[in-house]
């Protein structure tokens, strides 16, 4: 088997790949590094191709989805609590706006 070939991964493993994908491009990595990025991230989550051999059926570890959700919020709460409340001030304002 040739090095980059996707035969011994799931069709479940492809999907996620897809899914990683496409949310990096929407971030604006371009598309060959948003893939590369993507199966690197599958490959750590389920330690590589599960199609057959002794590993097939162990489960997922979800490490980089769960890394990502602790990420979340970090930035805003560096800030002081008045820029926090100014910028959600502005944000409802402009929604308020935009719904009229």
């Amino acid at each position: 088997m040739p090095r980059g070939d996707k035969s011994k991964y799931t069709r479940k493993q492809d999907r996620k790949a897809d899914h990683i994908a496409e949310g990096y491009e929407k971030r604006g990595v371009s598309h060959k590094e948003a893939e590369r990025r993507a199966w690197a991230t599958v490959n750590k989550e389920s330690g590589g191709g599960n199609k057959s051999g002794s590993g097939r059926g162990r489960k997922d570890t979800k490490v980089s989805a769960r890394k990502g959700g602790k990420l979340g919020g970090r930035a805003a709460a560096a800030r002081p609590k008045a820029a926090r409340s100014a910028s959600a001030r502005k944000a409802a304002a402009t929604r308020k706006r935009r719904a009229a």
